[in-house]
Parts: structure tokens; C-alpha cells; sequence
């Protein structure tokens, strides 16, 4: 540890060499490319050895938990290089052989235990060379509540904290303070749609939306000059009559064998089921709503927020949990329950949602701060789930966390294992957040999921999510083809187990055979309310044009997955054969899983690098860390010992700071909801008038004699609401 430091500033800390050797990362370079609802990413690392001797780069970054990773090669000189997957271990001895032979070689994997975590190793890099590095995946966009299509291209790599006793992640993390990262970034994206593009958002500056043609359908935006890769870039996509029921048909690869998933047509169906209206305005207002709120001390950062209020994750957490608490329904049930490195509730068991209940819980959850440790979360889940269900009220399950586990796969799977039982619905709070916990945990637990970076667009987002929740529990999907004779579909998606209203559900399938006739359909049905219904998607086997292998590597991805998990399920027993299973479907389609590595060696290069090879952990954007401890020694020849990181269960690491900070102002809106009764209204007061901007004297004078003090106060609550705030 003599040759490394803790470094600390703000309410940051990471680690930097002690004597502050060069970043060989000059620059990372991204093109997105958006066609309607699924986006291609192309990254080009720009690496250069500024020292004089040989290096080896080691960079662990974040890349979306969705994302099929399906092409890596590196440039050096006029060398191209492109990397083939293989089994892990595999690739991992043909990279030691080729650094202890003196190659140049790449090593490009995913994290075992988190598959949005990836370590690139750039070995053997000599004085003064330069080396490119591309990366390529696919992605389905997410679909926000404003109809939105999110990108996320995640900067910040939260460390994953690993409780005492367990097995940590394989993958070391090396993170400094935002502000210091010492590579730019350079970002561009280019959307195409059926449908005209209205506007593109996003998190960061952008230079003027430009568009393409005459009819809208396609338009260009970059980044604005001067953004250094310290957060994550969000992008927000919108199309006019977007998210309508489409499929699309992509053609096989003519040099693939017909039979196998590459040689096959894959159709990839996008669903928007609509409920009858007279089912949805007769849904009963009832649950047991389970809240369970992250309080480890990963949870006191700050945040980004465009209103420069000083909110922190937690303040965050505990203004989305006042407008869930404050929309409930009245004589539904409800608990709190927050957690750390142990976790406690406000009530023993779920009480009845009343103005008296509400205010107790209200006064508690004030009170939470980021003050019980690590972030251990299987414990509180387990004890939810091991809790009676209430008759007639269907739980429904709200988790509130920054995402910094390292044990993402077993926490999905033990909500999998309890899918029947309750419906999930997540919040991933602040950058960094982990998209494979956050999404895992939706998907896996039949609900939702959210992303909340600041309070703009947070309501929208809580009302969303309730408004899901409050939904009746869609029963006995199904889905049949209808398909030429000849023809047959081969599902590769998991069985579709949650339908909400207008929500988007996709289904990917392997086309085998052939017949002149194109014309087809696909039909969900489901039981709502115990009524039957069905939805039907009619299209034709024709294959679209230009979408290259897209659709194919998100369909490999969505079915790796699914067998990952079915070897998760069961270990012990068919495990080898299911492993074996992902990595032919992993090589065979070129998608990365979590038995498979890119490996690309230089066998051009010439002379052999000469003498031991220095390592250079390419710092990532980071956030506050729990105390981490690297092990790490100079490359030599012989056979590697992976770095290993350590989070101690009981020493944290307090930032110190030059002065206290202002205190926070809070949100005007959610200072209004916070006074808001259980019953939906608002008292006509002083606390009222001061959010309103008058006082009380001018509220009182203002109310006409035949209305309550009651309701007049609730109309100019929601008159103001309606005006945007505005006052």
C-alpha cells in the first residue's frame, strides 16, 4: 500500500497514485445511433504511453445492464485488430500468455456478479504509443413517463459495497472525484424514426438540434464544446404519436447456417396493450404499499439538480417517498422500512393509510439521514417477504437506492423467487446508480422501474409509478402466433408477466421456415378484473431494411440472460450444461455474457516489448466511497494475480469539507405537497400562503363566502400546481 494514497476532497474520495503517474485515457469518443425505440452505441478509446516504459491499462467503467456488447477491436498504427469471444477463463490465459510473450494484447469483460460493470485491459502498450480502442452494443431505449425514450450513457461507476463475509466482485474499481478525471469526451447522436422527431432533451448542454430532412424523421446533436466525462450523459428522445404496437423483421446473415439464431430471421415485437376503460375506472383503491428506503452513507452525495438546491441522494429519496406517501389511497396499508448495514421499520407490521398514520411516518422519515453504513439490502427483503400478505390488498413493493451492491444477481433472484407475491417497483437514485440492480429489480419483481438524477421530472415519475401500481394485477398472459404454413416462431424473450396499461412490452422470436405468403399476426391475451381479453398485432415476414444484425444481438442478449438466471436457479446441478449453453450463444452471436471475454492479440507487432510492464488503473467519475483498498503491484512476466478491492464492513471514510454548506432550499412543489392531508386537500393557513407567495391575510380575503376554508385552499393548491408553479 506504499505506493498508493486515499485521496480526499469535498465529500468525494478515491484513489490516485501517489505520485500521480499520467492517465494513458486521453479521450473517449461516442456515436449513438437512434432508429425509433433502439439505439447503437460506437465508443473509441484514445490511449496513449506518455512514459518510458511499457504499460499496462486497466479501466473499469459502467455500461447500461440492458446492453448487448457485441463488437470490440483495437487500432494500432495501421494494425486493426478485431477481437473474437471466448469462454472467460480462456481469453484470460491467451491475454497473460501474450503479455508474459511480449504481444501487445486486449482483454475486454463483464463483471460476474454485476453485468453493467466491464474491465477493458490494454496490455503491453510501449513509450509513446498510441492505440484506439472500439466498442460497440445495442440497446433497447427505455420508455420514461412523459413518453420520452432515455439514454443513459453512465460515466459515474459507483464502488459496489460488498458486506463482511461475502465474496467480493472480481473486477477491481479505481474512482476519483468527478472534477478530476482527466480524459474529454466528444458525443454525437443521430436519430432516425417512422414518426417526426419533436425534440431531444438532455442532462448536459447540447449544441441547436439540427434536422435532416424536410419531414422531421431524422435529425443530428452533439454535446456542447468543453464537456468533460465527469457525470453521465441522460438524453430525453420525442416523437410525435410515438409508442404505437410495431414489429419489425430483421433478415439472418447470409453466411450463418439456417437453423441457428444468426441464419434465422428474428421479428422483434413492440406491444402497447390498452385496457378497456371500463375495467380501468372501476379499479378498486386498495394494496399493501411496502416502501424500503437506502439510508447507507453512500446516500448523503450530492446530486446534480439545474435549481442549485443542495440536495443530497437521501433528501432525493425522501422527497419521492412525500409523493408516493401523499397519493395513497385512503384505506389502503402501508410500512416503512429503510436499511444499511442492519434495517428497521416505522411500524411493526403494515397499519391502515389514515391522516394519523400518514403524519407519524411523515415525522420519521424527516428524520432519516444516510447514517446506517453499507448498503445491505438481501436482509430487510428477505424479512418483507417472509411477512403474511394482507387478504384483498395486493402488495406492492417501492425500493428507493443509489444501487451500490455488489451482489446484484443474487438480490434479482431472490425477488424472482417471490414474483408471485408482490409487484417491484425501484427508484434508482442520483448518477452511478447500478441499471442492472435498478432494472433487475422491476423486471424480475413484475413492476417498474425509475431513474431519479434531480428533482425535474420526479413527480411524473412517482405518479407514474403509483399510477402502475394502483393497477389491477394483469393474470394468465399468453401468446400465439399466427403463422404461414410452414413457418414456425421460436420465443427467445422471457414469458411476458406484467402488462400495465399503455406500458411497452417487447418479444423477440427466431423465424425458421419459409412460405410465399408474409402475412402473420401475434395475439396477447390475459385475464384483467377476471375478465378475458385479447390484443392483437398483425405484420408481415418481409425484413426491414438497414437494421443490420441489431435485432439478432438484442434478442442473443435477452436470451443469455435468461439462461444465466436458469443457472443461477440451478446450481449444483445442471449448472455446466447451462453455462455451456450461454457461451456457444454468446460466441455464435458475438454478444458478451458473463462467461465470455473479447480477446484480441497483436501477433503483427514485431519485436517483443521488453522489461516488466507498469499497471495504470484508469480512474472512473466517482462519487463519496466507503474506505477501499487496492492491491496492486507492477505487471511482470509471469502468470497475474487480479487486483482484488476490499470494503471494510465498519470503517468509513468521512469527507472533510472547508465550510458548511448553505442549508438546503427546498423545491416550492414539494413544499406544497408536504402539506398536504391524507384525504387529497389542503388547509387554508399561513404555511399555505407562504408557498403561494402571499400572506395569509391576502389567501383569506381572497376566498368567496360560500366556499369552505377546505376547499378554497385545495383550489389554490391546484390551480397552482397547474400553472407550473408559477405562484
Amino acid at each position: 500500500m506504499d505506493h498508493l494514497k486515499l485521496h480526499t476532497k469535498m465529500n468525494y474520495c478515491g484513489l490516485l497514485t501517489a505520485q500521480k503517474n499520467p492517465v494513458p485515457l486521453q479521450s473517449v469518443e461516442v456515436e449513438l445511433q437512434v432508429k425509433d425505440h433502439v439505439a447503437t452505441v460506437i465508443s473509441t478509446l484514445n490511449y496513449q504511453n506518455k512514459e518510458d516504459k511499457p504499460v499496462e491499462a486497466v479501466f473499469v467503467f459502467p455500461l447500461p445492464g440492458d446492453a448487448a456488447v457485441c463488437h470490440f477491436s483495437a487500432k494500432i498504427g495501421q494494425t486493426h485488430i478485431v477481437a473474437e469471444l471466448k469462454e472467460k477463463q480462456q481469453a484470460r490465459e491467451e491475454y497473460d500468455d501474450a503479455l508474459s510473450s511480449g504481444q501487445q494484447a486486449f482483454l475486454l469483460e463483464e463483471s460476474e456478479q454485476s453485468p453493467d460493470i466491464f474491465s477493458l485491459s490494454v496490455g503491453s502498450l510501449p513509450p509513446g504509443e498510441s492505440a484506439s480502442i472500439r466498442l460497440e452494443y445495442v440497446i433497447e431505449l427505455a420508455v420514461e413517463a412523459d413518453e420520452g425514450l432515455r439514454f443513459c450513457l453512465p460515466a459515474v461507476l459507483n464502488p459496489r459495497y460488498q458486506p463482511q463475509g461475502t465474496e467480493g466482485p472480481e473486477l477491481p474499481v479505481n474512482s476519483v472525484p468527478a472534477s478530476e478525471v482527466p480524459y474529454s469526451l466528444s458525443f454525437s447522436a443521430r436519430v432516425s424514426s417512422p414518426r417526426p422527431v419533436s425534440k431531444v432533451e438532455s442532462s448536459c448542454s447540447l449544441e441547436p438540434l439540427q434536422f435532416l430532412n424536410s419531414d422531421h424523421t431524422e435529425a443530428a446533436v452533439k454535446l456542447a464544446a468543453g464537456h468533460k466525462f465527469d457525470r453521465d450523459v441522460e438524453l430525453l428522445i420525442y416523437y410525435k404519436d410515438a409508442h404505437q404496437p410495431s414489429a419489425v423483421v430483421e433478415a439472418g446473415q447470409d453466411s450463418a447456417e439456417p437453423g441457428t439464431l444468426l441464419g434465422d430471421p428474428v421479428v422483434m415485437l413492440s406491444l402497447y396493450p390498452e385496457f378497456p376503460e371500463s375495467v380501468m375506472s372501476s379499479r378498486a383503491s386498495c394494496g399493501e404499499f411496502v416502501f424500503l428506503l437506502d439510508r447507507s452513507q453512500s446516500m448523503g452525495s450530492l446530486i446534480r439538480n439545474n435549481n442549485n438546491w443542495h440536495e443530497t441522494r437521501i433528501s432525493s429519496a425522501r422527497d419521492t417517498l412525500l409523493f408516493l406517501l401523499k397519493s395513497l389511497p385512503m384505506g389502503c396499508y402501508f410500512n416503512i422500512y429503510s436499511f444499511g448495514s442492519r434495517y428497521e421499520s416505522i411500524f411493526p407490521m403494515s397499519v391502515e393509510y389514515s391522516e394519523k398514520s400518514m403524519e407519524e411516518a411523515l415525522k420519521k422519515v424527516e428524520m432519516m439521514e444516510d447514517d446506517l453504513g453499507g448498503t445491505e439490502i438481501l436482509q430487510p427483503l428477505k424479512h418483507i417477504y417472509s411477512q403474511p400478505c394482507i387478504l384483498n390488498q395486493p402488495r406492492q413493493l417501492f425500493v428507493f437506492t443509489d444501487g451500490e451492491v455488489g451482489y446484484t444477481k443474487e438480490v434479482l433472484d431472490l425477488v424472482r423467487k417471490n414474483a408471485a407475491s408482490h409487484r417491484c417497483f425501484s427508484f434508482g437514485i442520483g448518477e452511478g446508480a447500478s441499471s442492472a440492480l435498478i432494472n433487475g429489480l422491476a423486471q424480475e419483481g413484475r413492476g417498474q422501474a425509475q431513474f431519479i438524477t434531480g428533482s425535474e421530472r420526479m413527480q411524473a415519475k412517482v405518479m407514474q409509478s403509483l399510477k402502475f401500481a394502483l393497477q389491477p394485477v394483469v393474470k394468465d398472459i399468453s401468446v400465439t402466433w399466427d403463422l404461414p404454413e410452414g413457418v414456425s416462431a421460436t420465443v427467445l424473450s422471457p414469458p411476458i408477466t406484467t402488462i400495465f396499461q399503455g406500458q411497452r412490452s417487447l418479444l423477440y422470436a427466431q423465424v425458421c421456415g419459409k412460405n410465399s405468403e408474409t402475412d402473420c399476426s401475434v395475439t396477447v391475451s390475459y385475464t384483467l378484473a377476471d375478465h378475458p381479453f385479447k390484443n392483437q398485432l398483425q405484420f408481415n415476414l418481409n425484413p426491414a431494411k438497414d437494421t443490420g444484425l441489431t435485432v439478432h444481438r438484442l434478442a442473443a442478449r435477452s436470451r443469455i440472460r435468461s439462461l444465466e438466471f436458469e443457472e443461477r436457479e440451478n446450481r449444483g446441478k445442471s449448472d455446466e450444461d447451462v453455462k455451456k449453453k450461454v457461451v456457444e450463444l454468446s460466441v455464435q452471436s458475438g454478444v458478451s455474457s458473463g462467461h465470455t471475454a473479447f480477446i484480441a492479440v497483436n501477433k503483427d507487432s514485431g519485436d517483443a516489448v521488453q522489461g516488466p510492464l507498469v499497471r495504470r488503473d484508469v480512474p472512473t467519475p466517482g462519487r463519496r466511497l466507503s474506505c477501499m483498498v487496492f492491491q496492486s503491484s507492477p505487471h511482470s512476466c509471469l502468470p497475474r494475480r487480479r487486483p482484488t478491492v476490499f470494503i471494510p464492513h465498519s470503517t468509513p471514510v468521512f469527507a472533510s469539507q472547508a465550510s458548511e454548506p448553505e442549508p438546503p432550499r427546498r423545491d416550492p412543489l414539494l413544499q406544497l405537497v408536504s402539506l398536504q392531508k391524507a384525504s387529497g386537500c389542503w388547509m387554508l393557513d399561513a404555511a399555505l400562503a407562504s408557498v403561494l407567495g402571499k400572506n395569509n391575510k391576502e389567501v383569506e380575503e381572497s376566498k368567496p363566502a360560500e366556499v369552505s376554508s377546505e376547499v378554497w385552499a385545495t383550489i389554490l393548491a391546484l390551480t397552482w400546481i397547474q400553472d407550473g408553479c408559477k405562484g
